[in-house]
């Protein structure tokens, strides 16, 4: 079972809603973690975790992938991550049944790699999370999410201008493609932010979360 960092409800009371950070690519829970710090405040409520992904990066015992990446293609992101999800999928379970709350109180925060996962697994989702927000990352396979998708939860993204890790215009291609699904897509632009989490990003992010978990 997937584990990692966590924060509990800053109002000291039982968790209302609990939010999901999923990390990108080399990293590990504790860098996300940090980004709850900053929510807290705003949800006094929730409870924060920010699961470490399966696999480690060889040599590199604090740097975790959902996925290796070694071609960079689309084939490589659909399969890796379909073969990660079932390992996200019953943590999300674990935790919504330790804290006795519905996937209504659930919203999914991803980053890059994280992203790409919390898109894939929050619209396959048989009962829809409260909410997904994805931060400079992009929409894996989207060509097969007319067929694969199961709930319509309210989507975010951010992504900076000067992303140059993933290309600024995932958003937009994601934004399109979810929409034509009937997803409620909003979209936030950091300028002159590259691949990272921009202070206006993630006042957007809170706003949204207030709002998809009141």
């Amino acid at each position: 079972m997937l584990d990692g960092p966590r924060l509990a409800p800053l109002s000291a009371s039982t968790p209302k809603a609990v939010v999901v950070l999923i990390h990108g690519y080399g990293s590990n829970g504790d860098d996300l973690i940090s980004l709850a710090a900053m929510m807290q405040p705003s949800l006094p409520d929730a409870a924060f975790v920010a699961p470490n992904a399966p696999s480690q990066l060889p040599g590199l015992a604090a740097a975790h992938q959902w996925w290796p990446i070694e071609t960079f293609s689309m084939a490589e992101r659909a399969a890796g991550a379909a073969a990660a999800a079932p390992d996200l999928d019953a943590f999300i379970t674990a935790e919504l049944e330790k804290a006795g709350l519905s996937s209504d109180r659930l919203l999914l925060i991803g980053f890059s790699q994280g992203t790409m996962m919390a898109l894939h697994v929050g619209l396959r989702q048989p009962d829809a999370v409260a909410g997904i927000v994805g931060i400079s990352g992009m929409l894996v396979a989207p060509e097969r999410l007319p067929s694969d998708i199961r709930s319509r939860p309210p989507v975010l993204l951010v992504h900076g201008t000067d992303d140059d890790v993933v290309p600024f215009r995932s958003m937009e291609l994601a934004s399109t493609a979810l929409a034509e699904v009937g997803v409620a897509v909003e979209t936030h632009v950091s300028t002159r932010v590259g691949h990272s989490v921009g202070p206006d990003g993630l006042a957007a992010a809170i706003a949204f979360a207030r709002r998809v978990l009141a």
